[in-house]
């Protein structure tokens, strides 16, 4: 569900590419008033006003706000405008590099997305950067973490809501005799089944597993396995049990750190696809608004755009 604050009468994409230049124009950006066009434009208007405004000034609009904007804010403005599985390309490539290595952002888009957000990606990854998303995990990445996320990417999994208890059953019971039952880890076992079940599934099998064993399936994940390859198992399992706490926890941790770019990466790439469940369990959770700890955490203009992505009126 997005928090997206659209304008009550239809957009025009021609008169938001005219009012964006006039933005740009004189000593300096009128940063408000491009924050108050494009923080309340869908991914599709975004990409007809990117249109139109080639069309009328034979300029690339991103090329332009990364010219007229700095810091926090021009990187905040130049992700928000990708469409959704453009943008999480992008993070996943950048993530991979080597120049930035971010194999925790990167991690965290691949195992928090749906199998056909994850085709998307793909399909968006080989288009902009010419190499295979599986190629890239399989140089940047390495040991059990890469086989995980091979897997991941590589696997269609059924989305919908049906589970067999059976398999469910018999899952919880592999998982705890390749964990904790044994010394050491059978980490063949977590991926296969981290990669294959659906969501449901999974969630069905942490709920299952807690009643046959009394503990959780993530206390033994994180008994069991470490790195980066505990860090994909977690965010798989918990982004099928519950991702708006899952997403809430990662918020508030990037509040309390002074983590800017986790906070803008979850905000940017979850407005428009849950953010207002999240904002409804962060409040549950902590006992504060999102809002508010985004307004504690940051300042100026990208503190604007941050609020305005999250439905507060500039």
């Amino acid at each position: 569900m997005s928090t997206l604050s659209l304008p009550p009468v239809p957009i025009c994409p021609k008169a938001d590419a005219v009012q964006l230049h006039r933005a740009f124009k004189g000593l300096g950006c009128d940063a408000k008033a491009v924050i108050n066009i494009v923080a309340h434009r869908d991914a599709a208007q975004r990409s007809l006003i990117q249109h139109e405004y080639k069309e009328l000034y034979s300029e690339d609009l991103l090329k332009r706000l990364t010219s007229e904007l700095h810091g926090r804010l021009e990187t905040a403005m130049l992700m928000w405008m990708h469409d959704p599985a453009g943008r999480d390309a992008l993070v996943v490539r950048k993530g991979l590099l080597p120049a930035v290595i971010d194999l925790d952002a990167a991690t965290e888009v691949i195992c928090s997305r749906t199998p056909s957000q994850i085709q998307l990606i793909k399909e968006h990854y080989q288009f902009k950067f010419g190499v295979s998303l599986e190629q890239d995990i399989g140089k940047h990445t390495s040991s059990h973490h890469k086989k995980l996320l091979l897997a991941y990417v590589g696997t269609l999994r059924y989305e919908g809501f049906e589970v067999d208890m059976e398999m469910a059953v018999k899952d919880a019971k592999d998982l705890y005799e390749a964990g904790e039952k044994r010394w050491g880890t059978d980490e063949k076992t977590f991926i296969r089944i981290f990669s294959e079940r659906s969501g449901a599934h999974l969630a069905t099998t942490s709920t299952v597993y807690q009643d046959m064993y009394g503990g959780s399936l993530e206390k033994a994940v994180k008994s069991k396995t470490y790195g980066k390859f505990q860090h994909g198992l977690l965010t798989i399992l918990k982004c099928s049990v519950n991702p708006s706490e899952y997403f809430a926890k990662v918020l508030r941790k990037a509040t309390k750190g002074n983590c800017d770019l986790t906070l803008m990466r979850v905000i940017v790439t979850r407005t428009e696809y849950d953010m207002q469940y999240i904002k409804a369990e962060y409040l549950r959770k902590y006992k504060k608004t999102l809002n508010d700890a985004v307004q504690s955490a940051t300042s100026g203009h990208y503190r604007t755009f941050l609020l305005a992505l999250l439905g507060q009126k500039c």
